[in-house]
């Protein structure tokens, strides 16, 4: 499905800001434009491991007089929604406290779950290996 996705150009030292208005708290970036697409699908599929219902796509119209997505470009990037896994699985893990309080501050800053920012922060370990 094509979805709206809003991108915040780079330079030389700053990668490309990818945002999704109809995945509040979705992000993404990308150091190539070639790259954008493959890494909004990657941001999309770690967004809905959780299990969250998956809106349907937006109107771009809808979004261009927002002032949250001033500047920057548009683009409608095709998400392959048979990659994203809706169905949660369970798992019953022990942290250390102080860690699990250091979680669910950096998720709650990035409007995240704790099951999602986990999940995004073991994709991303599994992916630097």
């Amino acid at each position: 499905m094509l979805y709206p996705v809003h991108i915040e150009p780079g330079d030389a030292t700053h990668a490309h800001g990818i945002s999704f208005p109809d995945f509040p708290g979705c992000f993404s970036a990308a150091d190539d434009w070639a790259d954008i697409p493959a890494n909004a699908q990657e941001a999309v599929e770690t967004h809905f491991a959780d299990g969250d219902a998956i809106p349907e796509p937006s109107g771009l119209e809808r979004w261009l007089s927002d002032p949250d997505y001033q500047g920057g470009v548009w683009m409608l990037i095709d998400i392959d929604l048979s990659r994203v896994n809706t169905k949660a699985v369970r798992v019953n893990i022990s942290l250390p406290e102080r860690l699990v309080h250091a979680i669910d501050d950096a998720a709650r800053s990035r409007h995240m779950t704790r099951s999602a920012f986990l999940a995004l922060a073991a994709q991303h370990e599994m992916e630097c290996r």
